[in-house]
């Protein structure tokens, strides 16, 4: 077997390999085939389905627009007011003989909740102003009408299929009302589905099945017409043979497409596809939504029978496989000769050079051939590496107890870091006025209040005397830690001004608060070169007098009575800041006003595309489109709007809305 050699062995072993190879390559090779059919076939499915939809939707729109135009014309409507009326039903019939000739099969229907007359016009027939008959709630055949009056809120599609004529009709069926909201009747037009069945659903590609369905899962449009659910949109009488629904396989089939239409409703355009069991059969569903017709155009691919790849290609390319297969193994048996045999010999005599250590390398077992004469060679080399190898492990292990030492110190230091600002938050919380605005104000109230890290700046006070309070919002200068030190030597300087002056005075106290803060602080270099600044507001509420007086440093006070929304802008200048501030008291109305109180973190807060602050004109209308809500719901619609125009960005700073309303 010695005299075998490598040579002979390298290309029995790649011999062994390629054999061994071609299964495992096979059954690749037929998955990613199998991936590539799967692509295409649902490439396909979503072209066509979205092709298919605007085919359908263009001519099915216009009609719609058209009858929701005539059921909305104020001539309509007059005329069904007083039917006996011959100007109004002269004025009606030449304005809808506008309308038949604008529809696509000419024709227009309208009928009547006073008289009960039905009137249909269409180039069949000459022109009447005369009903063409009496409803009857007792007669089946007039049924939809009765049952469109009674289940649709603005508008209702029916499709009608005729088995003798094999024709499918559309119709649409528009409440007519009066300004307040009385039925009055029902009008509209209907159109000739038979051509779209015929361009649209009618395909002859083999293994796919277009159809259209309801938001129901009723079937509108099949090849089988025993499939399509009559009259659907009206009283929905239909079966489950008639729905999409009833021919899947199991009910995790039927939420996984139910979960698929709910998708395509939220994106209209857009295309969803998922692999169902339908009438027994592995298919590919597709399916995109008509948001104006509530329907889902559906295309069925069943990927065994659909010709979504040209097989014709399969055979040429396996025969060049096995060609190139072929071909490596005489490249290889050439390259084991010239690129392996010769380097090893060649190596057998290097060995000793690379003995220094610079390589780690596994020395292979000891054989009787050329790789065996290698492990002698490489045996030195390899207890020398050896030796480093168990100096490096040793220092390694020192360095590893020196910086488990490290981490440990530095986990117990961050413990106690993290401790200190969670009691630091507790205790800042403390101060804050939740229950007596709870107890005291109840509903009347609400508070957005979010610290930009555990503690913050921001805080919110409150003081109440009979039918009397006073609210306020405070931003400190900073935030985190600095910034909560700072919210406990304003709360104690807000406190000593509002004991002062008395809370009927909101200027007064900012006045009072400013010296107060000035001779806690002193002159020292510090206070000058650190921000001890901060901005206040202070509305005092009368409820007898129903009036609010304010007055702000840098905080303004907004209101609205969800029309219109005005603010009383407060001083230019904070309390603390390098000059002295004049701080003077506003009165507004209470009257049906929601009032707002605001630091500048909402307003500053960066998001939206292109990262801008949230903005005064966005704060105003967020105002006005939420003013007359409850309070609390208030507050959380303005947490999910900010967070939604926040998005990914991090919060800039500490953000307090308090919010108020004496109805």
């Amino acid at each position: 077997m010695a005299a075998f050699g490598l040579r002979g062995k390298s290309i029995l072993a790649l011999l062994l390999v390629c054999l061994l190879a071609l299964v495992p390559a096979a059954l690749i090779g037929w998955l990613v085939l199998q991936g590539i059919h799967e692509h295409f076939a649902d490439a396909y499915a979503r072209n066509a389905t979205l092709l298919s939809r605007e085919k359908i939707r263009a001519p099915i729109s216009r009609e719609l627009a058209l009858s929701l135009r005539l059921a909305d014309s104020e001539v309509t409507r007059q005329w069904l007011t007083d039917e006996d009326d011959p100007a109004k039903r002269d004025l009606f019939f030449r304005e809808a003989e506008g309308y038949r000739g604008d529809f696509r099969d000419h024709a227009y229907f309208i009928g009547s909740v006073g008289s009960q007359g039905y009137y249909f016009n269409s180039n069949e027939e000459p022109p009447s102003q005369q009903a063409r008959y009496f409803l009857d709630q007792t007669n089946d055949a007039d049924s939809w009408f009765f049952s469109s009056l009674r289940d649709t809120d603005t508008y209702n599609i029916n499709v009608d299929y005729n088995r003798e004529l094999q024709t499918t009709k559309v119709w649409f069926n528009i409440l007519v009302t009066d300004s307040a909201g009385e039925v009055l009747g029902l009008a509209g037009s209907g159109l000739d589905l038979s051509t779209f069945i015929n361009d649209f659903i009618a395909s002859d590609q083999p293994g796919v099945t277009p159809m259209i369905i309801d938001a129901k899962g009723a079937i509108q449009a099949h090849q089988d017409s025993s499939l399509i659910a009559l009259n659907s949109g009206a009283d929905d009488t239909s079966g489950e043979n008639a729905r999409l629904f009833g021919m899947l396989e199991d009910s995790v089939q039927t939420d996984l497409l139910r979960g698929a239409m709910a998708r395509a409703t939220q994106n209209p355009g857009s295309v969803e596809s998922l692999n169902v069991g339908l009438n027994g059969t592995d298919q590919l569903l597709a399916l995109t939504f008509i948001p104006e017709l509530g329907w889902f155009v559906v295309n069925a691919i069943d990927l065994d029978s659909a010709q979504v790849l040209d097989n014709q290609w399969l055979a040429p390319l396996l025969a060049a496989l096995v060609g190139l297969v072929v071909v490596l193994i005489l490249l290889f048996a050439f390259a084991v000769e010239r690129l392996v045999m010769r380097p090893l010999r060649q190596l057998k005599h290097s060995a000793q050079a690379m003995a220094s250590g610079r390589y780690d390398v596994a020395l292979p077992p000891i054989r009787d051939d050329e790789i065996g004469e290698l492990s002698a060679a490489f045996s030195t080399m390899a207890n020398k590496v050896k030796s480093h190898t168990l100096e490096l492990e040793q220092r390694v292990q020192e360095r590893t107890s020196d910086l488990e030492d490290a981490n440990r110190e530095m986990a117990t230091a961050q413990k106690k870091i993290g401790d200190s600002i969670d009691y630091a938050s507790l205790i800042q919380r403390s101060i804050l006025p939740d229950r007596e605005l709870l107890s005291v104000l109840g509903e009347h109230h609400s508070v957005l209040w979010r610290p930009r890290d555990v503690v913050g700046g921001d805080f919110y006070v409150f003081r109440s005397e009979g039918r009397r309070c006073l609210l306020g919002v405070v931003d400190c200068a900073g935030h985190g830690v600095p910034g909560a030190l700072m919210t406990m030597l304003a709360h104690a300087a807000l406190d000593q001004a509002i004991t002062d002056c008395g809370m009927h005075d909101p200027a007064a106290v900012l006045t009072r608060t400013d010296h107060i803060l000035r001779n806690m602080l002193g002159n020292s270099g510090e206070s000058k070169s650190l921000a001890t600044n901060m901005d206040v507001g202070l509305a005092y509420i009368d409820l007898d007098q129903r009036q609010v007086t304010f007055s702000g440093a840098k905080i303004a006070l907004y209101f609205s009575d969800g029309v219109q929304v005005d603010h009383v802008p407060g001083g230019k200048r904070a309390l603390g800041d390098r000059k002295i501030g004049e701080y003077h008291n506003r009165q507004v109305a209470l009257g049906q006003n929601t009032f707002y109180l605001c630091t500048d973190g909402f307003l500053d807060q960066a998001g939206g595309d292109e990262g801008f602050g949230f903005g005064n004109s966005r704060f105003g209308q967020m105002l006005r489109d939420h003013a007359r809500l409850p309070l609390q719901e208030q507050s959380r619609a303005f947490s999910d709007t900010l967070a939604a125009y926040q998005g990914t960005y991090p919060q800039r700073d500490d953000i307090t809305m308090l919010s108020f309303r004496f109805d």
